[in-house]
């Protein structure tokens, strides 16, 4: 986790941590540029999880472009619909806007696996 601090990226590792232990899906960040389109970019990264896609949850956030990106597997976005993704992306948003990354994802990850909690 590039451009993070070693207590930072702990932090983003135990609340991905503990989505999983709560939701059981897989989840990830990644912080960088994308190489072409945002979305198509945000999209290999997670095919790339392979045989763990399905029940994957990975947010891509572009800093450079100020954007982010949640994509869902298929059976992930059962418990997590697009609707649900895109408000918690919003959120995130806000408080990326005051120059809060790592509270910002800290919120993300949490508020992803609370959903995907309930919705088990």
């Amino acid at each position: 986790m590039r451009g993070l601090t070693t207590a930072q990226a702990d932090d983003i590792r135990r609340a991905l941590h503990a989505a999983e232990r709560r939701s059981g899906l897989r989840f990830g960040v990644f912080i960088g540029e994308p190489v072409g389109s945002r979305r198509h970019f945000a999209e290999r990264l997670h095919a790339a999880l392979g045989d763990e896609a399905d029940d994957a949850v990975l947010v891509f956030v572009d800093l450079r472009g100020r954007a982010l990106e949640i994509v869902t597997g298929e059976r992930a976005r059962r418990r997590l619909p697009d609707g649900a993704c895109r408000l918690t992306a919003m959120s995130m948003a806000t408080v990326f806007s005051v120059g809060d990354l790592v509270g910002g994802l800290l919120y993300g990850i949490a508020a992803l696996g609370d959903q995907a909690t309930a919705r088990r």
